[in-house]
């Protein structure tokens, strides 16, 4: 099955602690893996001052992960983390091969 490259980047709120960054991070990599795809690329969620308030939020902490995942899986990825609790918002993109 041919994969595809993507990019997920996710905004999760300000008041999560380290243990709860890892722990979404792990669960994003794990449903990727699950899916068949592999992961390339993490980059850690940095606090980050926002363009505009959103949910009462000022700030929030962004993450990145870049990975391969087959086409017909990404419908199934983007169930999963929109069940994920504590992400303020999140955008999968198809990268350029």
């Amino acid at each position: 099955m041919a994969t595809h490259p993507y990019e997920l980047m996710y905004l999760v709120q300000p008041s999560a602690d380290e243990e709860r960054l890892t722990a979404i991070k792990d669960r994003l990599e794990s449903t990727i893996t699950t899916l068949g795809g592999k992961v390339e690329k993490v980059v850690p969620p940095m606090r980050r001052r926002l363009a505009y308030e959103l949910g009462r939020h000022r700030e929030g902490q962004y993450g990145v992960l870049e990975f391969q995942l087959p086409a017909d899986q990404a419908r199934e990825l983007d169930r999963t983390i929109r069940l994920t609790e504590d992400l303020l918002r999140y955008i999968v993109v198809r990268r350029d091969e």
